[in-house]
């Protein structure tokens, strides 16, 4: 069992920038590709970034690509997610997640992870 705790989101200007955390409980977490999806009111959850349990595979949606960047340490069970020149379209919730599958390379798939945590709200002001 995985128990993950997101902080770091607040309310942001255009532009501006903030870092996501993730506290995950465990000792092995380092097995894990940990993921961060988001979720708009009204819209379906999405897929944001992911990071292989051992940091040296990583995925980003188009959206976010150059903007945002996933990071872990394995040391502290907490895997990052920086969000610089964030938009109005980033406001959502936004919630990490942790994969025991196996395979080089962490999913997009939501429905491929299997725990998750309650979430943090980041709202961009125009």
């Amino acid at each position: 069992q995985v128990q993950l705790v997101e902080s770091g989101g607040g309310l942001v200007q255009a532009g501006g920038s903030l870092r996501l955390s993730c506290a995950a409980s465990g000792r092995t977490f380092s097995s894990y590709h940990m993921g961060w999806f988001r979720q708009a009111p009204g819209k379906e959850r999405e897929f944001v970034a992911a990071l292989s349990g051992s940091g040296g595979f990583l995925r980003y949606a188009d959206s976010v690509k150059g903007r945002f960047t996933i990071s872990r340490d394995n040391a502290k069970n907490t895997v990052y997610l920086q969000m610089n020149s964030l938009k109005p379209e980033d406001t959502a919730g936004y919630y990490c997640a942790a994969d025991s599958g196996y395979g080089e390379w962490p999913s997009r798939r939501a429905n491929e992870y299997d725990y998750w945590g309650q979430g943090t709200q980041v709202t961009v002001s125009s």
